[in-house]
């Protein structure tokens, strides 16, 4: 039996305005979240029609519930953040073409991709979740109480349900195509795929979201532009350096109250979920993950994670 839960929540994003700048405190943080909305409705799509494709080859009952479970999951996960990005296209209408261009991307990744590769693409990004939304999820209160509720609300119970099914993908890979070093050997395609995704959503943002909305150039959530930004603050570098400063707004260091050891910390358990062997079930997990997982248990209203709790206390 499978252990993973479909939790079918909605988190109000038709009741009033979502701004695209969810959390005034942290711009490039907003606007990364944003982002990966657009990214995980590709992702997800591309999770449904591959693992839907693999069934008939996985002859383990434990195994075909399990991958049952873990596309009905991700299913809800596409529904609540199909809401969150019309939201935003509601304000601005013209975010509709990028985020058709993210879909389109892995409907052709799914229509033209081999099986192996795309059950080694889903396995390479899922076995990151972990150690990546741990360090959200331990910086919780920084990165999302002072924001939006309905945003913060729907990353914090998406990225707890990526934890509980951490293990699935890697047990769906297994199961069919069973070949840890074609998984390791494929990670560079497969991640420079998914930045290059994100790089061209953080153009849409710049594109199609006026500046005063986003207050930041949205390739900020990047961190590697680090010399454009500081040609941007001292001009006369530039002599030296020799970069492209394009004229869409500040940059801003992403993760700027989470500390170094910690941002470390999950860059090394990334790098480590690529090689053959790895073990998601051993990953230590966010401490965070476990109380979202009890007040959803006693029947807190999770879709108003922090509302909730200041009414509880």
């Amino acid at each position: 039996m499978t252990d993973l839960h479909v939790r079918k929540l909605r988190f109000g994003f038709a009741d009033y305005d979502v701004p695209f700048l969810w959390n005034e405190s942290d711009p490039t943080f907003s606007a990364a979240a944003n982002a990966l909305s657009f990214l995980f409705l590709g992702i997800e799509k591309l999770i449904t029609i591959t693992v839907n494709e693999a069934l008939p080859l996985i002859t383990e009952p434990a195994v075909y519930e399990e991958a049952h479970a873990f596309v009905r999951q991700e299913g809800q996960h596409s529904m609540a953040h199909r809401q969150h990005a019309k939201a935003l296209i509601k304000s601005h209408p013209a975010l509709n073409e990028t985020l058709d261009e993210v879909i389109a991307e892995y409907s052709r990744l799914a229509t033209t991709a081999a099986l192996e590769y795309r059950l080694a693409y889903i396995a390479d990004m899922e076995a990151t979740f972990t150690p990546a939304f741990k360090l959200l999820l331990d910086n919780a209160d920084t990165l999302f109480a002072p924001g939006d509720d309905r945003v913060a609300s729907l990353l914090l119970w998406h990225f707890v349900e990526e934890i509980e099914h951490r293990s699935s993908a890697l047990i769906i890979f297994d199961s069919v195509v069973a070949n840890p070093w074609y998984r390791m050997r494929l990670a560079p395609s497969v991640f420079n795929h998914a930045t290059s995704v994100v790089v061209k959503t953080a153009e849409g943002f710049n594109k199609h979201v006026p500046l005063e909305d986003r207050r930041v150039d949205a390739m900020s959530m990047f961190g590697q532009y680090w010399k454009s930004a500081l040609v941007q603050r001292f001009p006369s570098l530039n002599t030296f350096l020799a970069v492209d400063v394009p004229d869409n707004g500040p940059y801003m260091r992403p993760y700027r109250e989470v500390p170094l050891r910690e941002q470390l910390a999950a860059v090394y358990g990334v790098v480590r979920s690529q090689i053959p062997g790895h073990k998601p079930a051993k990953q230590k997990l966010p401490a965070f993950a476990a109380e979202w997982l009890a007040r959803y248990e006693a029947g807190c209203d999770v879709t108003r994670w922090y509302t909730a709790a200041r009414n509880e206390a």
